[in-house]
């Protein structure tokens, strides 16, 4: 705690040398809080925790402050969670403090970032520090790291340190290097931009024999010598041909300990559990090609990994830890009911590739068509998509956006839910707005999935119909009202009278959304079924939820 506080007076100071010189000083900031008030309802699952059982108020909040002054940038963020579930659906956390801060000066060629960083290597395969707000990542490194122009079109650059967690740090170190340039000719329309970059992670000694401890309730043939120090490899590159660009990733990471949460075993008193730790190399290759002429546009990409989970301890596990990216394989869907199933990367095994098409013959019409599929290593298919979009806009009155979204989905290994069959849904959409006036405006929006049945039960929830209503009075004012209804209830689906019948239920929400300049505040009545929210291909589970949000978003 002294430590952190000496590093904040530290910070202070700096931050009061820029601003007291006033000359081109640069304030920026933003603001986003979130408040939920908990309204317990057993019959959809939102009850049995902390919020709904006696806390019934959770928060969470990010203050950020960046500062910049002749090269010299800096930035503070101060965070706040109470009775937060963001981190675990089931938990309540509560604490806050200084999220974040960073130093950053550029001397001539030279770059010094120190403090909270944020970066990534390549496609973030080896290497990623990031957050993701709405899934509870801050995986920001904490050290320094320093770079240098060695010319106009190459860098290099070299870090150290070790990973956030919360607000504090794990023990085990991370360090890396990365170079990176730009090559292109006069005589053609050809630029090259490769780059090779390298980390390493070494465990602390808690981590290790923490681990040891583990392998030793063993059985003799599952146990092996854990390593202190892994590597990682990756080279990339960016061909750029006219409308043509490929880009392509290969990496290689060493030995590593890891927890396969598949692997059988035994345990001494002879019991067999699901889970434990293995140990193994890893390899990923990625690679997307992509062409884009006037009114149509296509990218192809595929993926092959194998045991390349990289964390900071092998014992952390979800979205705890992760040292590296891996790019999802689908595409991002956006209407409630076609986001509904998500898939998340599979670290541990995957054989996937995706294809986007789009074509617009005018400005008035467009069609897009994307598939994707994902198999394990075994040909065991875990995900494939089928998604279909028409876009047509009627001069400045009215636009309509329709389509059919066609789904399989391994919830067995996606949500860890054994002996389920696959999910298959069908779900087509449609989205139409309508302009009154300049300011004023109506949009409808409705979805029904189907889904398949075994043996006369319909998978997971069931069928759904999602309808919206969203009316806009410009610049400042936005109504909405939503609603989901169960229409024919599946085999996950609620049995309030416990009765063996599965409950026609409604999921209403409404919002009011008020904008002004760089500022939006929201508050809103929602009941929501659980599900899994996605973001670039890591997912957490969102619980369901009966109650009312308050959102505050502002940029200064």
């Amino acid at each position: 705690m002294n430590l952190r506080i000496f590093t904040l007076l530290i910070f202070l100071t700096l931050i009061t040398q820029i601003v007291t010189a006033q000359d081109e000083v640069r304030i920026s900031g933003d603001l986003t809080m979130n408040g939920n008030f908990f309204f317990r309802d057993s019959a959809i699952g939102a009850a049995n925790t902390p919020q709904y059982d006696r806390q019934l108020y959770g928060a969470d909040a990010w203050l950020n402050l960046n500062f910049s002054y002749k090269g010299f940038d800096a930035g503070i963020r101060f965070d706040l969670f109470n009775n937060s579930n963001l981190l675990n659906p089931s938990g309540s956390y509560t604490d806050q403090g200084i999220g974040r801060w960073f130093l950053k000066k550029k001397i001539e060629k030279f770059g010094l970032y120190g403090g909270y960083i944020y970066d990534q290597i390549g496609s973030g395969i080896i290497f990623r520090a990031y957050e993701s707000r709405p899934l509870g990542i801050d995986q920001a490194l904490y050290g320094i790291q320093l770079s240098y122009d060695i010319s106009p079109d190459w860098q290099v650059k070299a870090f150290t340190g070790r990973q956030k967690q919360q607000f504090n740090s794990y023990k085990s170190i991370i360090r890396g290097a990365n170079l990176e340039g730009f090559i292109t000719s006069d005589s053609s329309n050809v630029t090259l931009s490769p780059g090779f970059g390298v980390i390493a992670r070494t465990l602390d000694d808690a981590s290790m024999n923490s681990l040891v401890a583990n392998l030793n309730t063993y059985l003799k043939d599952d146990i092996f010598t854990p390593k202190y120090n892994s590597y990682a490899f990756t080279f990339y590159n960016t061909l750029s041909a006219g409308s043509f660009n490929w880009f392509v990733e290969a990496a290689y990471k060493t030995e590593d300990s890891f927890l396969d949460p598949w692997l059988e075993r035994t345990t001494v008193s002879g019991d067999t559990v699901v889970g434990r730790f293995t140990n193994g190399s890893g390899s990923i290759f990625y690679t997307s090609l992509s062409y884009a002429k006037k009114g149509f546009g296509i990218t192809i990409e595929g993926k092959r990994t194998e045991n390349f989970t990289f964390r900071t301890r092998p014992q952390e596990d979800g979205n705890r830890g992760l040292i590296n990216f891996l790019p999802p394989m689908t595409r991002l869907n956006t209407y409630r009911m076609t986001a509904r199933y998500n898939a998340a990367t599979q670290d541990l095994g995957e054989l996937a590739f995706q294809i986007d098409a789009r074509y617009a013959p005018s400005r008035k019409l467009s069609f897009n068509v994307n598939f994707s599929n994902i198999t394990d290593l075994d040909d065991n298919l875990l995900y494939r998509e089928i998604f279909t979009e028409v876009y047509y806009k009627y001069k400045r009155k009215w636009t309509l956006t329709a389509g059919v979204q066609r789904q399989q989905y391994n919830q067995e290994i996606y949500e860890v839910k054994p002996n389920v069959p696959l999910v298959e849904t069908i779900t087509p959409y449609f989205d139409f707005l309508y302009k009154m006036t300049r300011k004023k405006s109506i949009r409808f929006e409705a979805q029904y999935m189907t889904v398949g049945e075994d043996k006369g039960v319909k998978h997971d929830y069931g069928n759904w119909l999602f309808g919206l209503i969203e009316v806009g009075l410009a610049p400042h004012w936005t109504f909405t009202a939503s609603n989901m209804f169960n229409a024919a209830p599946g085999k996950n689906s609620p049995d309030e009278n416990g009765d063996g019948i599965q409950e026609k239920l409604n999921y209403p929400r409404f919002d009011i959304f008020y904008a002004h300049n760089a500022n939006r505040f929201s508050i809103s009545y929602v009941k929501q079924v659980e599900g899994v929210v996605c973001s670039g291909g890591i997912c957490r589970l969102e619980p369901a939820f009966n109650g009312v949000k308050i959102g505050v978003n502002s940029t200064f």
